[in-house]
């Protein structure tokens, strides 16, 4: 078990904010960031893999002088806890956020979701749509695909993919350059990125996530998955914005079709030079989903 490391200086400059702790229903430490205006009514920001709640840094310092920003480190992910043996599914990253925003007493929830932070959060929502306010959608999926990069591929297979992404950190590193198109990440951007992530131990969720991925109907979260799915067109009513990268490797514009397809209401902005780290390689990017949730 990997317990998170204080926040050395030159991640302070960057990340600028006091994490607090909850306890998950597994017992373990679930780090988040809870600034702004400690109201009923939040935005509720959810990371995928490989990254944590520093992707939204420069958001929560844009809405949280007049907004209460949420953003959790999934288990295993960032600055929570890394258990070997917690049950890392789809179904427990959910049960987690739920618990979440109860403990927290949230009465209405504003999404922004990236990578598989839309599985988690749409399936969140499905499960509450009754709080549910806004959403900002930014390259992710809801719904199962069969369609995976093959790099992402091989970092499934048996043995292998363990050795590549705990043993060598191939996928958290690679997604440090993969993500982004029109700017490279700065050495200390780079570094928070892999900050959480400098071990053996510490990858273990980073690797889990990649099984998690459920590309048949025999995979053990295909079924939360097909549940957010199930829950997507009930939101039809919110006031819903896409702000997608248009050079991402893996949610691509595939991907996009399929959104604007199930959300045809929605404002979409695809900026056609960003990758997948769209809030990193656009900075307009924060700019859309702040007016969007003002």
């Amino acid at each position: 078990m990997v317990n998170a490391a204080p926040i050395p200086d030159w991640l302070a400059r960057l990340y600028p904010f006091a994490p607090k702790s909850a306890t998950t229903a597994g017992g373990a430490r679930l780090s988040y960031l809870d600034e702004g205006p400690q109201t009923d009514e939040a935005v509720l920001m959810l990371h995928g893999n490989p990254t944590w709640s520093f992707y939204y840094r420069n958001l929560v310092r844009e809405l949280s002088p007049n907004v209460r920003c949420v953003v959790p480190d999934h288990i295993g992910m960032g600055l929570s806890e890394k258990p070997e043996d917690y049950p890392y599914t789809l179904a427990t990253r959910i049960a987690d956020v739920e618990l979440l925003v109860r403990s927290l007493g949230l009465k209405r929830v504003h999404l922004v979701v990236h990578d598989w932070g839309g599985a988690i959060g749409f399936g969140f929502a499905a499960r509450n749509p009754e709080l549910i306010g806004r959403i900002a959608i930014l390259n992710t999926a809801a719904f199962p695909s069969g369609r995976i990069p093959a790099r992402i591929a091989l970092c499934k297979v048996p043995v292998l993919g363990e050795w590549l992404v705990r043993g060598l950190n191939a996928f958290a590193g690679s997604a440090t350059w993969m993500a982004m198109k029109r700017r490279a990440l700065a050495a200390d951007e780079k570094r928070a990125y892999l900050f959480p992530y400098r071990s053996w131990a510490a990858r273990v969720a980073v690797s889990a996530f990649v099984r998690d991925i459920p590309l048949d109907r025999t995979h053990p979260s295909w079924s939360a998955l097909a549940a957010a799915e199930v829950g997507l067109p009930q939101f039809n009513d919110r006031k819903i914005l896409i702000v997608w990268g248009g050079r991402d490797f893996c949610f691509d514009d595939g991907f996009l079709a399929r959104w604007r397809k199930i959300f045809p209401q929605a404002r979409c902005e695809r900026i056609a030079d960003a990758g997948h780290y769209v809030l990193e390689d656009a900075a307009e990017a924060v700019a859309m989903i702040k007016d969007h949730l003002a």
